[in-house]
């Protein structure tokens, strides 16, 4: 895959990728492995997001949507949802507040009656070439975002959920190779490794399981939207497979951790990296 240089506004939208990314529309094929579940997916409006909403659905499952404010996208991941049988509440807004973090987890109450699946999946990335460039309040959103909204999301959706039940989230290569320029993502990427790991032990004699799934280089609108055009026409290059991953190439190891097939499957952290080892 060879991507021509190019930039998005924050946070980037679908329509505008070149090429186009593929979140498995014409590939993935459900087998009823998460029939009649409920999943709450942030982020699910675009990239590896909507690759996990439209597999879950494929596999049975009816989903919720959290993401910031790309209402097209979002729509879009509920038509191929709809499309598959399943049904798609969408919920906009800034997971930044606590507060939206309580309200998702009480819409799909509301809605759907259950949570069987919590995928937090959103995050907040940008690049900085120096210290000093980064803002102090954009090290704290990012923390914001990716850190305190998983621990909020988690708390406010266990006391709904049964044994049996997995939350999965989505830690990074940066976790465990980060990424000089993008300190703040990466920083926040261990820790939800760490969260991950700690969870999944705090949460154990709940029958409650809890994984992280380290994505390397996966070509979704986060990349032109928060990296300069230079690195994004190299993107992907670096792993061993030397091209970027796409979101359908990630969505089958969140549909085996919320399945009942990985019962077993808990405190781990899954790469999907194109050949990078992570420890």
């Amino acid at each position: 895959m060879n991507q021509p240089a190019q930039q998005q506004p924050v946070p980037g939208v679908e329509k505008k990728l070149d090429p186009p990314a593929d979140h498995g529309e014409s590939s993935y094929r459900g087998s009823g492995r998460l029939q009649d579940k409920v999943a709450i997916i942030t982020g699910g409006d675009s990239g590896i997001g909507r690759a996990v909403a439209l597999a879950y659905a494929r596999e049975g499952a009816d989903v919720l949507v959290s993401y910031l404010s790309e209402d097209e996208d979002a729509r879009e991941t509920q038509r191929l949802v709809e499309e598959a049988g399943r049904r798609c509440e969408l919920v906009p807004g800034d997971l930044a507040d606590p507060a939206h973090c309580r309200a998702i987890v009480q819409k799909t109450i509301d809605t759907f009656g259950r949570i069987d699946v919590l995928v937090n999946n959103a995050a907040y990335q940008m690049s900085y070439t120096s210290l000093d460039e980064i803002p102090d309040d954009k090290w704290d959103y990012t923390f914001q975002v990716n850190v305190s909204a998983m621990f909020h999301l988690c708390k406010a959706a266990v006391p709904h959920m049964k044994p049996g039940a997995s939350i999965i989230n989505t830690s990074s290569i940066n976790s465990d190779k980060p990424k000089e320029t993008l300190l703040p993502y990466a920083t926040t990427k261990g820790a939800i490794a760490n969260f991950s790991a700690g969870l999944a032990q705090l949460l154990a004699d709940k029958g409650i399981r809890v994984n992280s799934v380290a994505p390397g280089p996966i070509w979704t609108p986060l990349i032109p939207s928060t990296m300069p055009p230079d690195e994004v026409a190299s993107f992907g290059e670096q792993v061993p497979l030397k091209r970027p991953g796409q979101p359908a190439e990630c969505a089958p190891i969140y549909v085996l951790l919320a399945s009942d097939e990985a019962s077993y499957m808990s405190g781990g952290r899954y790469a999907v990296t194109g050949g990078a080892p992570i420890l």
